[in-house]
């Protein structure tokens, strides 16, 4: 068991039954644990994230139409020793879970020895891959991971919607070769208009193949899918508000076999489900959590800058200084400030403390700045309804 002290109480990873929980102060004491100093101590810098995304290349051949970091073919490859020192760095800061990304994160020849380096310090790795090229010898390495992610949206003509190509042959090979393996496997499944009415035959199909988990990811305007393109690929508004009873159905017919899983920029989407939006507390304690750049969740690239998110600009601070450098790093302020007290619609919303105001990727991509998501129901209702100046 590991536990990471918080003011308001702990984190608590447990390894035989791998999780990791929020406990308030009476929850850790019922443990035989104080937090000690951190108990009485009055400060209100923000805690270092629980899990980071670290950029491990730039190097990626796919080529996606949607990638939001735009990697090339001749990306960007740090050395091994540079990935050892930036999981030093969160290690000591007290990061939980560190995914690899990229680029295409197979690419590398140490992949497997980073990820075995990641956990001889505490962390749990995980990775997403897109499949290509994923052969005996880097299936081996991905054995060191927690788990094993295929970026996969669908059969042909679902995948092409959303890469501008039909890699779906290779992603399917590579999660059926993964399971066979005895490697835990999970898909990510970005939604888009085309694709959202195919959601239920690719998890079916994701399912047959040996996949445990399904992360459904929203299409988000950063990289090359900052452009117009990004309005017809986006969901519309009822496809949006349709979401709840899908993940309903989804449920429901995968309970026991396979888990589904909602990115944070999903979640405001929850917004227009009468059922999920009156339960608050119980979507906090199933672990569905809305916007939490530059608060429990924060990103690297390959130069080490520090960024909130994987879809988010980067900052100044460099993932060395992240234990320190965290709480005081001053361009990840707002992101904090606005997901303490959003304005309307938000304010008032009962998913407020969950969604944290929607995804700020896409409220800059619409208005330049941090506000209200603009393709959340209950915002496109509010701005419907508002009084117009004459």
């Amino acid at each position: 068991m590991i536990v990471r002290f918080e003011r308001w109480g702990a984190w608590v990873k447990t390894e035989t039954v791998p999780a990791l929980v929020a406990l308030d102060r009476d929850g850790v004491r019922a443990l035989g644990l104080d937090g000690g100093a951190v108990w009485r101590e009055e400060s209100h810098e923000a805690s270092p994230p629980i899990e980071v995304h670290l950029a491990v290349t730039s190097r990626c051949g796919a080529g996606c139409e949607g990638c939001y970091l735009d990697a090339k073919a001749d990306g960007v490859e740090p050395p091994k020793a540079t990935i050892e020192r930036a999981l030093d760095a969160l290690a000591e800061a007290g990061v939980f879970t560190v995914a690899f990304g990229g680029g295409e994160p197979t690419l590398r020849d140490d992949l497997g020895a980073l990820a075995e380096a990641a956990r001889a310090r505490g962390l749990a790795p995980v990775v997403t891959t897109s499949g290509l090229g994923l052969g005996p010898r880097k299936i081996e390495q991905l054995r060191a991971f927690a788990q094993v992610n295929v970026s996969y949206d669908g059969a042909a003509e679902a995948y092409e919607n959303v890469r501008g190509f039909d890699g779906s042959a290779a992603a399917e090979t590579a999660i059926a070769k993964l399971a066979a393996a005895g490697i835990k496997v999970g898909v990510n499944v970005v939604l888009t208009r085309k694709t959202f009415a195919m959601t239920k035959a690719t998890i079916r199909r994701a399912a047959s193949l040996g996949a445990t988990e399904v992360q459904l990811l929203r299409y988000k305007p950063q990289g090359r899918a900052r452009s117009l393109d990004y309005l017809a690929k986006r969901l519309s508004a009822p496809q949006a508000g349709s979401l709840g009873a899908l993940l309903r159905e989804l449920a429901a017919e995968h309970e026991g076999r396979l888990t589904v899983r909602i990115d944070c920029a999903l979640v405001p989407f929850l917004s227009a489900d009468p059922e999920l939006a009156a339960r608050p507390k119980d979507l906090q304690r199933w672990g569905v959590l809305g916007c939490e750049a530059g608060e429990k969740l924060g990103a690297t690239r390959v130069d080490g800058r520090v960024a909130p998110c994987s879809f988010t600009a980067v900052t100044a601070l460099h993932v060395e200084q992240l234990a320190s450098g965290w709480s005081r790093e001053p361009s990840l302020a707002p992101f904090r400030a606005y997901a303490a007290a959003p304005p309307e619609p938000c304010a008032s919303c009962t998913l407020r403390d969950v969604c944290k105001g929607g995804c700020k990727v896409v409220s800059d991509y619409a208005t330049g700045g941090i506000g209200p998501d603009p393709e959340c129901p209950r915002v496109r209702a509010h701005a419907t309804s508002a009084p117009h100046a004459p």
